[in-house]
């Protein structure tokens, strides 16, 4: 069944990989609140921790644009290494091509839970802890924070749940009214909702502030929130 954009999925089977890519930006533009001013403030952020010899690190890149941008946004340190890591084949294929002409950018296809990261001074998780199982989050928030030099920093967007019931029955019609205005019919929001089914695991504010927490992070801050969507900082 559609999800919008030309990407079919079915119950409990969503996936980024097949033809996803394709539109994958469109599609994601019209879904996620605030997509592209959130690319805006990681590119602005990464003026505070990014060296000029360092490495930083984008942790599912999928086609490469956040990863590009903050290459551009930084050409003025040509000797930074920017390494973006995925998992699926035709996002690292459309992610190199993205970035073809940026010779600071290396695409990986890797998954972070079994890679040994080298020393970083910007870790960035843009909507993508969320497809991480629940099992295996907490040793990565453990690997990020342990390969982060001291003063570096993880950024992480991610869907939110709200703190109780209540709440996630608010932040659940609120988003659903947005991707009716953002042109999504009725069936493919029920669509998509249901191919998400175990794929995607968001935690509240909170689970995710204990996650970093747990990892050793004691300065965190939100940098941006709307309704269910949520940009954290922290800081080793």
């Amino acid at each position: 069944m559609s999800v919008g954009q030309n990407i079919s999925a079915g119950n409990a089977d969503w996936t980024f990989g097949n033809d996803v890519p394709d539109t994958f930006v469109d599609h994601i533009k019209v879904s996620v609140p605030l997509y592209e001013s959130g690319h805006d403030l990681v590119c602005q952020l990464s003026d505070y921790f990014v060296k000029k010899e360092g490495v930083a690190y984008e942790i599912g890149t999928s086609t490469g644009e956040l990863l590009r941008k903050l290459a551009m946004h930084n050409t003025h340190k040509p000797d930074l290494r920017w390494i973006g890591l995925d998992v699926e084949d035709a996002m690292i294929e459309a992610a190199r091509k993205h970035c073809a002409d940026v010779p600071q950018i290396e695409i990986l296809n890797e998954d972070i839970r079994l890679m040994e990261l080298e020393k970083a001074d910007l870790i960035v998780s843009y909507y993508t802890m969320q497809f991480i199982a629940p099992r295996d989050r907490q040793a990565v928030f453990d690997k990020i924070y342990q390969s982060l030099n001291w003063g570096g920093a993880f950024i992480m967007f991610e869907k939110v749940r709200g703190p109780d019931a209540r709440f996630q029955d608010i932040v659940t019609q609120l988003y659903s009214d947005f991707k009716l205005k953002n042109g999504f019919s009725p069936e493919e929001i029920i669509e998509k909702s249901r191919s998400l089914k175990g794929v995607m695991e968001p935690f509240s504010t909170q689970g995710n502030l204990d996650l970093l927490g747990r990892a050793g992070f004691q300065d965190i801050m939100s940098i941006q929130k709307y309704i269910c969507f949520e940009g954290f900082l922290a800081i080793k």
